[in-house]
């Protein structure tokens, strides 16, 4: 599902009607979709509904709106600014049916607007849509304030946004103070690029995309797209009835160090889960004890270490042993001793930026060759490791997913979090152009973007995962998919999509509060269950 730029949806609307599609047409089509979503979720025989109509497609959609639930029962009533009618069709339907009609102009200190918002079950913002590029300010602001105060105050209101909340910046999620958070946005024909941006992203709540009639063809050349269930389903593995272990991959997961055996657990755990057929980690010796009592169904490699880390000498073992696997995953819990980050540099064949390294950067021939490296995903302390190599980018070899939080990323990029966290789309988009590499960038909707301009953005924003380890879980995720012959590209989506998702579930059950990232690995299995209809 394309996700789209109020500029790149007014290009998309103009080539629909150029191409026999009427905006008139879209119009109906759209107040009819508000109308039966708002009847999906509201018995609206007799309930008191009050229409905001602004100028524009959007208010001419909120009058659509309004006919279609009067037709239904609804006591609607229209609350105009700031729109000429003559010759509106869709006001003169509505005058034809005696709905209520008050003018804000003529509403002298919004007196009549308090009485009706008194009176509403459902709010219907029909106000302005995605042509808004300034502050609101004057009557505008004054109708928005007294609708987001009683809406506070009289929580059993329901409102509905046509398009997106008024006030909400559809491109960069930014909000004006006075925009009324939605209890449900129906969108047209395309969600839009600031629903999946914060702050906007708190102002949406359920969102709906609305099918007006567009060609999907239209929007092609779209970049950015929504994760959707079909989109992962299609790309999910195989898992044919004469199937051995080996048809569904060989992970190897280089991870854990003394202070952090868990992300170790949580990330080959989660592989598993994802139904690989084989799981090895690689870990420092003396952590062996504590995670064979935990992974009963993982085999082991056991490397060299220094005090509970894995020691750079670890290369050689790694090296012999890393053509048997399918997939790579490095770095969940090693640490950043310097001896780790000498090892993750020497393997890589990256040289060290350390100012006192342990043995100095060796000749790249003495790193895995890129013929024996399996595609690959970097992680956590990995990544960091990264961090300390100058323009890494430029000597990772082989097909890698990277798979960074805010922090992580600022580490690798030489800047703030908060111009990531400022600019997450166009930043994700441009490092995996420059890096050539798969960047899946954490967060409420996580985003994965392809060397070539691609970006998904993931659909879940918990806040229960917002928890230490529930990044090994997808890091180990991901790996598991690629193990099973899932492009880096296709891991990374559908990995994403199924943390996420069994994030969903694992909050349904036990609130989002205290859930811990071990609670998401018996639902990883149970979403790919639901994503197969099964």
């Amino acid at each position: 599902m394309k996700v789209v730029t109020a500029k790149e949806m007014r290009r998309i609307e103009k080539k629909a009607d150029a191409g026999g599609l009427s905006y008139v047409t879209m119009m109906e089509n759209a107040g009819r979709a508000v109308a039966e979503e708002i009847g999906q979720r509201v018995e609206v025989t007799d309930k008191q509904i009050l229409v905001l109509v602004g100028p524009g497609n959007n208010g001419g959609d909120g009058l659509v709106a309004a006919r279609h639930l009067h037709d239904a029962g609804a006591q609607a009533t229209l609350y105009i600014w700031k729109r000429r009618v003559e010759g509106d069709e869709n006001f003169r339907l509505a005058q034809e049916r005696d709905i209520p009609t008050v003018w804000a102009e003529e509403d002298a200190h919004l007196a009549t607007l308090h009485r009706l918002l008194e009176e509403a079950n459902v709010i219907v913002d029909s106000l302005l849509g995605t042509g808004i590029s300034r502050p609101i300010e004057g009557l505008l602001k004054e109708i928005l304030e007294v609708t987001k105060r009683k809406t506070r105050e009289k929580r059993e209101i329901f409102v509905i946004a046509v398009d997106l909340p008024t006030g909400l910046n559809c491109d960069t999620g930014e909000v004006d103070p006075a925009t009324v958070p939605a209890d449900l946005t129906v969108t047209l024909a395309f969600p839009k690029l600031g629903f999946f941006l914060f702050p906007g992203a708190e102002y949406v709540g359920e969102l709906v995309v609305a099918d007006i009639g567009i060609p999907d063809g239209l929007a092609e050349d779209i970049q950015i797209e929504l994760t959707t269930p079909g989109m992962v389903q299609a790309i999910l593995p195989e898992r044919p009835l004469g199937a051995h272990k080996g048809t569904f991959g060989r992970a190897l997961l280089v991870a854990g160090s003394v202070n952090y055996t868990g992300a170790a657990y949580l990330a080959s755990a989660a592989a598993t889960r994802v139904g690989t057929g084989l799981v090895t980690l690689a870990l420092a010796r003396s952590l062996h004890p504590i995670l064979a009592s935990k992974l009963t169904e993982v085999t082991f490699l056991l490397l060299p270490e220094s005090l509970g880390v894995i020691a750079p000498e670890a290369v050689k073992l790694l090296n012999e042993r890393i053509s048997e696997y399918d997939a790579l995953l490095l770095g969940p819990g090693l640490g950043r001793e310097e001896e780790t980050v000498e090892f993750v540099h020497r393997f890589l064949g990256l040289e060290s930026r350390l100012t006192k390294p342990r043995i100095g950067f060796l000749p790249s021939e003495e790193a895995v060759t890129e013929s024996r490296l399996p595609p690959m995903v970097i992680d956590a302390d990995g990544l960091n490791a990264l961090s300390e190599a100058p323009e890494w980018w430029k000597h990772l070899k082989g097909e890698v997913v990277l798979t960074p939080h805010p922090g992580e990323m600022s580490r690798l990029m030489g800047c703030s979090v908060a111009e990531i966290e400022g600019d997450r789309m166009g930043v994700v988009r441009r490092m995996a152009q420059e890096w050539q590499r798969v960047v899946l960038l954490k967060g409420a909707y996580t985003l994965i973007a392809t060397p070539e301009g691609r970006v998904f953005i993931n659909p879940f924003a918990n806040p229960g995962l917002a928890t230490a380890g529930t990044g090994d879980v997808l890091a180990g995720a991901i790996v598991g998919l690629l193990a099973q012959g899932l492009s880096p590209r296709d891991a990374a989506i559908a990995g994403a999509y199924l943390h996420g998702l069994a994030g969903q579930m694992a909050r349904d059950e036990l609130g989002e509060v205290g859930m811990v990232a071990g609670d998401l690995l018996p639902f990883l299995p149970k979403g790919i269950r639901e994503l197969r209809g099964q």
